[in-house]
């Protein structure tokens, strides 16, 4: 996200908490923070704010495999990948499937 050499690298690298990076199509917030994720409560509140339809959230499976109030999509590498990931996850999964379409086509899940 923060390339090495940018101005916003050094601001980071001289003590900047938080570095705002603005151009005609975006605005970039980058917030350092020391705390552990060990908890996605804050970020989502965070997101609440900007009434997003929605909002996807790679990886965390361990923060939310078992919140029922968390809809999921599962993608895995392969067969033994998917059952690994499944196990232990709660509803609602809207969708599960792999890396390759030809190999493992898409299912929907009900």
């Amino acid at each position: 996200m923060d390339k090495e050499g940018t101005n916003t690298w050094r601001y980071a690298k001289a003590g900047s908490k938080v570095i705002v990076a603005i151009s005609p199509e975006e605005i970039d917030i980058i917030k350092k923070t020391q705390m552990a994720l060990n908890d996605l409560d804050p970020i989502i509140a965070l997101l609440e704010k900007e009434k997003l339809d929605i909002v996807f959230i790679e990886g965390f499976h361990s923060l939310i495999a078992k919140r029922p109030d968390v809809p999921k999509i599962i993608t895995a590498k392969d067969e033994n990948d998917l059952q690994r990931t499944l196990v232990g996850t709660m509803p609602p999964i809207f969708s599960r499937g792999g890396l390759s379409g030809s190999e493992h086509e898409q299912e929907k899940l009900e």
